[in-house]
């Protein structure tokens, strides 16, 4: 084998080499971000927790890119737990549009109209979340 074969062969490789790496680049960049959240309901304040939500946050959500992609209660020990997954484009994203979320003077008044007899959850869970590569969800 000459020495312009390997150097042909080497320099291909490196090609397809090179492709690979910005092609996974480009499909993991795309790949968004999953937050998983899960509300711990007061006893016997489900249904104002979800009335709010309902009502309130998913509109306010909306106006500082906050995703929701769904909301569920379970079927089973339902008394008390709201569970819903927000999509963000990252996690530094997530946290600015958390803190704008926070910051929001309608959610502020939301929160507090909807508390006036007391706290509707007792602690919020949070598990961000990247999909695998053979997610429906990207």
């Amino acid at each position: 084998m000459s020495k312009s074969h390997v150097l042909s062969f080497a320099c291909g490789a490196l090609a397809v080499f090179g492709v690979t790496l910005i092609s996974q680049s480009n499909a993991q960049s795309s790949n968004h971000v999953f937050e998983l959240r899960t509300y711990h309901a007061v006893p016997g304040k489900l249904d104002a927790l979800t009335a709010r939500f309902r009502d309130h946050t998913e509109a306010i959500f909306k106006q500082h890119n906050l995703k929701a992609i769904g909301y569920w209660v379970p079927q089973e020990n339902a008394d008390n737990l709201l569970i819903y997954i927000v999509e963000h484009q990252s996690k530094a994203e997530a946290d600015k549009n958390w803190a704008a979320f926070q910051a929001d003077e309608t959610w502020k008044k939301a929160r507090t109209e909807s508390e006036v007899n007391g706290p509707l959850q007792t602690k919020v869970d949070r598990v961000f979340m990247n999909p695998t590569d053979f997610s429906r969800l990207k």
